[in-house]
């Protein structure tokens, strides 16, 4: 498939976005973007127009909602859309700071640190702007800091690469970004040009299963392979704006969003080495009102994960995004102390991926309302040392460790969905953190061998039952009460099913009520 370096794709994989209106240039620009999209998401979503002057970010669940291509339908969201706006900044917005102003060579060998973060404080304080790296240029930095009010643009053609020693980084891993934003309100990235990680200079042997990565773990201040520096963050930040950027090659996690509260990341395109383990696309952690639209993201481990670890999640919508990965393409936790509520993603593509749509709760937050729309999706087995045996839905939630609280996972729509896949459809919770009310429409599933990995294999990992060999179910059923499945249709590959041992359902009955089938398939095919 051949694919540009902005995310988009030419396949018929990608369903037909929503149109936008024309750009605009400037400071004006940067404050219709978020009104664009609070009036393009609805209409991706539902059949209704948004509702005039309406300042909710979701109104949940109510009659009038459905999802694009199907008739209303009483349970959908009614309005996908970003809370209003920041006030407008457009004098702000036309202030220009230039790095080489300040002295950035741009050569790529020579450290631009100072320079960059001059010019950001000269741009905060004169009340905000837009830092400019200019190109042609390679911007070799340590750790620069965002200030409240200032977009670092990154021209096309221009690199903000990332320093590859341990002393180019805060003393605290938890800082460990190239770019980092602490407590602003209204700061960004942007520009059309790209931010590089240099994450090959921490791998220490390539292996195509998983490379072996260097770890700084000597600090003690974090453990095992995972102590790199991650590339972008926001930590405690409001009104942030990430787009028109291209983030390439990270160490670790690229993208992190942490304790944040009305974010949007839009047409941003994500490239990550795919053998490399813990390089994730987008990370929402603790944060509420996130838009993420016009992704796409090719990396080695999960691309787009929403963790609880630090706080809850809150109105997260995903959509028209194309994903690769070697791990989860879209995956809640296993950070879950806090709940997940009201979260969207919508005309989705996954394609070769180890595992589609996973929700993987292990440390007591509970999931409610959450809808999955207009995803197509393949799905494949690669090495088991990466967590994941080609499913393309996995619903799980136990306990981490024994004492822990078992969270649970209610009102989840899969509407619209198709997928090639490997694996079955794992839908497992526990004795006291049941999986409620769940809902399956016009679903379409086609089990297909695609490589010789050995089947017959569930990964409950992390803990639980780690690995368990199992027979192979067009769905795997534990631990349910309520489970609605209308129009649901399995096809099974008859050439590359020799060896299986497979069943259309596989559930014990002592563990699962509430069962609803109409208009339900199971076909061998050729």
């Amino acid at each position: 498939m051949e694919r540009s370096r902005d995310g988009r794709a030419d396949d018929d994989w990608r369903e037909e976005r929503c149109e936008t209106g024309e750009e605009t240039d400037g400071g004006e620009r940067e404050r219709r973007l978020r009104l664009r999209e609070r009036e393009r998401l609805s209409p991706c979503l539902t059949n209704d127009a948004p509702t005039p002057g309406r300042a909710g970010f979701i109104d949940p669940w109510i009659k009038r909602g459905s999802v694009r291509g199907l008739a209303p339908w009483t349970e959908m969201p009614a309005e996908i859309a970003p809370p209003p706006p920041p006030p407008p900044q457009a004098a702000a917005q036309a202030r220009v700071f230039s790095v080489a102003d300040y002295g950035a060579a741009g050569d790529g060998s020579r450290y631009d640190t100072a320079a960059i973060q001059a010019a950001i404080d000269a741009c905060a304080a004169a009340g905000g702007g837009r830092v400019l790296l200019p190109a042609p240029g390679d911007y070799l930095t340590a750790t620069v800091h965002l200030r409240s009010r200032v977009v670092l643009e990154v021209a096309p053609g221009a690199r903000l690469l990332g320093g590859t020693r341990q002393q180019d980084y805060p003393p605290e891993s938890s800082r460990w970004y190239v770019v980092l934003a602490e407590n602003t309100t209204g700061a960004g990235v942007t520009g059309g040009g790209e931010i590089n990680g240099q994450g090959g200079a921490f791998v220490i042997t390539p292996n195509a299963q998983k490379n072996v990565m260097v770890s700084w773990n000597v600090t003690g201040d974090c453990q095992g392979d995972e102590c790199r520096p991650r590339l972008v963050g926001f930590l405690d930040s409001k009104d942030v704006m990430i787009h028109d950027i291209t983030l390439n090659q990270p160490a670790y996690w690229c993208l992190h969003l942490v304790r944040c509260d009305n974010s949007v990341i839009r047409n941003v395109s994500i490239y990550g080495d795919f053998d490399t383990p813990n390089n994730d696309g987008i990370d929402i952690e603790g944060s509420n009102n996130t838009i993420i639209a016009d992704c796409h993201i090719d990396t080695g481990d999960d691309a787009i994960c929403p963790k609880s670890g630090t706080g809850p999640v809150y109105n997260l919508t995903a959509t028209n995004c194309w994903i690769r990965t070697k791990s989860s393409a879209i995956k809640f936790g296993s950070a879950s102390f806090f709940n997940y509520e009201r979260l969207v993603f919508d005309n989705i593509t996954i394609v070769d991926s180890h595992r589609g749509l996973g929700i993987q709760i292990r440390d007591g937050g509970n999931v409610s309302d959450v809808v999955f729309s207009n995803i197509k999706m393949r799905t494949r087995y690669y090495d088991p040392s990466w967590w994941g045996r080609a499913e393309p839905i996995y619903i799980t939630t136990c306990p981490r460790h024994a004492g822990y609280k078992e969270g649970t996972i209610s009102d989840v729509r899969f509407i619209n969905i198709s997928s090639v896949s490997e694996n079955g459809v794992f839908l497992a919770g526990s004795s006291h953190g049941l999986l409620r009310n769940l809902k399956f429409k016009n679903v379409d599933l086609t089990y297909k061998r695609l490589t010789n990995y050995t089947g017959g294999m569930y990964d409950y990992r992390p803990g639980c039952q780690e690995m368990v060999k199992h027979k192979t179910g067009g769905m795997m059923l534990e631990h349910i009460s309520g489970l609605e499945i209308d129009n649901v249709n399995m096809r099974w590959s008859k050439g590359s099913l020799k060896g299986w041992d497979v069943n259309p359902l596989l559930f014990r009955p002592s563990t699962v009520d509430g069962l609803s089938f109409h208009d339900w398939t199971s076909l061998d095919v050729q």
